[in-house]
């Protein structure tokens, strides 16, 4: 086993620098993995260009794949024991398990809730984020295998993107013969049409300003609808993965009696919108929202694209693989098309 890690901090805006050290034993229920892959996320980029505020410096990103090096007694989702030499993706959020939120199934908001890519270096868990050679996998964090099937790129966007598809699918409800609304064609939405399609939905509306983005969706059996036009009061279920006002205003909108918003877009103040209370009381509305997952959905998200992931367009979603020492150079770029860039590590 290599004595040590090397890791690519973040010092702010686009320095970056790579850094070697010892590598950790893992204390009670921990489990060091060797990444394989990370990806660059979307929101990876916000930090960078100062949308998102995040510690500095720190190691970021929160997607990746990787085998397990070692383990103190950490275990998987399903309960069985981790085993060295597992291949593995794993949760974004360490969570405590004891707050009175963990008690009642929200681990996703601990009251003391540790993100990886989103933590100190100068903290007590420095390896905590994917562009790395190695990750501190924390008690209480999901950690799920991964069948050889999938390639590193693909099995990476179970740990961010596609668990979180399945947490804001699972608030939605059952979309059997139901028409759904997709607002924002990035990495959420493309996964979100295909699961919709899967889960037999009736129709899917898709929205979003990049007609490149809405070509991809009606490959995956989705309608394209412009933001101009809408679908005011004809859809049973609308999911705004954009956080845009005008995305959230049309998915409120949209919905028919009996109709359900899930709102995972808006993770950055956007201002107010109104909503009228008699409209959602007399046409028996509701309106929710999802910010990150629970555990069940990670195990979910390997599950679907395990059976499913092969309907996703991924030749025109992944970019790269990049090399780690190429990662300040992918933060610069411009000209940005593909919705996640894969680095090896």
């Amino acid at each position: 086993m290599t004595a040590t890690a090397h890791a690519v901090l973040w010092r702010g805006g686009t320095d970056f620098g790579t850094i070697e050290m010892p590598l950790p034993e893992p204390g009670p229920g921990e489990t060091l993995v060797r990444l394989t892959a990370a990806t660059v996320c979307g929101s990876d980029r916000h930090t960078v260009n100062g949308r998102r505020e995040a510690p500095c410096p720190s190691v970021l990103g929160h997607e990746g794949v990787g085998v397990v090096v070692s383990t103190d007694r950490g275990h998987l989702v399903d309960g069985s024991p981790v085993s060295p030499g597992t291949r593995v993706v794993f949760g974004v959020t360490r969570s405590c398990g004891r707050c009175e939120i963990c008690r009642r199934g929200l681990t996703a908001k601990c009251t003391s809730v540790q993100k990886i890519g989103h933590e100190s270096f100068e903290s007590d868990w420095p390896l905590s984020g994917t562009y790395a050679t190695h990750i501190l996998l924390r008690e209480g964090q999901a950690v799920v295998p991964v069948p050889s099937s999938l390639d590193d790129g693909v099995a990476a966007t179970a740990g961010c993107a596609v668990a979180t598809v399945m947490a804001v699918l699972e608030r939605a409800g059952d979309l059997s013969g139901r028409r759904v609304l997709v607002n924002g064609l990035g990495m959420l939405g493309l996964v979100a049409v295909a699961a919709a399609r899967r889960r037999g939905a009736a129709a899917i509306l898709a929205v979003d300003p990049n007609a490149a983005r809405l070509r991809l969706a009606q490959s995956l059996g989705a309608t394209p609808v412009s933001p101009e036009a809408g679908a005011s009061g004809t859809v049973d279920v609308s999911l705004e993965l954009s956080g845009s006002p005008v995305g959230i205003r049309n998915c409120i909108d949209a919905l028919g009696i009996g109709g359900t918003a899930v709102l995972a877009g808006s993770v950055a103040p956007v201002g107010a919108t109104e909503v009228d209370p008699e409209w959602i009381v007399r046409g028996w509305r509701t309106i929710t929202g999802v910010h990150n997952y629970e555990p069940r959905h990670l195990q979910e998200a390997v599950e679907f694209l395990a059976s499913a992931g092969d309907d996703l367009p991924w030749k025109d979603i992944l970019d790269g693989p990049i090399t780690a020492d190429q990662l300040a150079e992918e933060f610069r770029r411009n000209d940005v098309q593909r919705l996640r860039t894969v680095v090896t590590m």
